[in-house]
């Protein structure tokens, strides 16, 4: 079973809304994410606009990325930090650079969830 791990600085919104959508979408690999500092707990816009989308990603946790992840997971997926994340191997790392929406309106998360949403589904095409 393929294994892909999200990465974005604070762990608490692109790469948790990725995480989200890829493990509601297939069930044929599995999906975790990590920040390079991550925060307490996922944004609560975040989780709202996922809710919107009926994927619930209000029980997850930041957590942090380690060298370890790098032999446990296939495939690493940056939202553009790969200058902030050195430590995952370019063989292995998929850059989308996907702007940050923390602190802009909530509209502007619904259009980072769907730019996710759609990285997701091409990503789940071509790897699994």
């Amino acid at each position: 079973m393929k294994k892909i791990l999200f990465v974005c600085v604070e762990n608490s919104c692109r790469s948790q809304m990725a995480q989200g959508f890829f493990n509601s979408f297939t069930k044929d690999a599995m999906a975790d994410s990590a920040g390079t500092q991550p925060l307490e707990n996922v944004d609560p816009v975040a989780v709202k606009v996922m809710n919107e989308v009926g994927v619930d990603i209000e029980n997850n946790k930041p957590k942090h990325l380690t060298f370890e992840m790098n032999n446990e997971f296939d495939y690493i997926v940056t939202m553009g930090c790969v200058d902030g994340c050195p430590i995952t191997p370019k063989n292995k790392t998929i850059e989308w650079n996907i702007e940050d929406p923390k602190g802009k309106n909530i509209e502007f998360y619904r259009r980072i969830r769907d730019q996710i949403e759609s990285n997701v589904k091409k990503l789940i095409n071509e790897v699994i």
